[in-house]
């Protein structure tokens, strides 16, 4: 069973994963994956570096995430470009996960992918899990928890596809504006129906 899961920022995605991973199912970390593909001495960093220059490159060589989140989040055709170079390079990368986890006999491949509506991936799976969460309560987590100021955090929050729109492509609404407890539950509640 192929599923993908997404969720606005700061919805409790993560929660869900870590949740469904400790379950048994072989969860695809798309961020991780977007990681990787831009590491020191991939071409993906050198094609990065080439798109927006040697600003967006630490001293020791590392992609300089907040450097090159200041240029893209401020800047939708940057963005763009960014998108452009770095999503084909993570779905390649996550096919080859998938295809291992398989081989290795897993039945349940989890996809988690943050950017899952917007890359037109909604219709590529057998179930699409949503966590949501409001807006407003994501901006509060983002400036609580990881220290982001208020307008960052409302900048990326609109870099991403609309609430209804996500809600829409939704299979499964779990709902992250609850305690983790609560979500870990529905979570439970959710393997189990696909255990039956």
């Amino acid at each position: 069973m192929r599923v993908g899961l997404t969720g606005g920022i700061a919805a409790g995605k993560s929660v869900v994963s870590r949740r469904l991973q400790e379950l048994g199912a072989c969860v695809v970390d798309h961020d991780g994956l977007a990681r990787e593909v831009v590491a020191p001495g991939t071409r993906g960093l050198r094609t990065v570096v080439a798109a927006f220059g040697p600003q967006v490159l630490t001293e020791d060589g590392q992609l300089d995430r907040a450097a090159l989140a200041a240029t893209v989040f401020a800047d939708s055709a940057a963005l763009e470009r960014l998108n452009q170079i770095v999503h084909p390079r993570v779905r390649r990368a996550a096919e080859e996960r998938e295809s291992d986890a398989v081989a290795a006999g897993s039945d349940v491949v989890v996809h988690d992918i943050p950017l899952l509506v917007e890359t037109g991936q909604a219709g590529h799976f057998d179930q699409l899990v949503v966590v949501d969460a409001p807006a407003e309560l994501r901006v509060q987590r983002l400036v609580g928890e990881r220290g982001m100021t208020e307008e960052a955090a409302w900048a990326r929050v609109a870099a991403q596809v609309a609430d209804d729109e996500r809600r829409e492509a939704a299979d499964v609404l779990l709902d992250g504006s609850r305690s983790v407890e609560d979500l870990v539950a529905e979570v439970d509640a959710l393997w189990s129906s696909w255990r039956d």
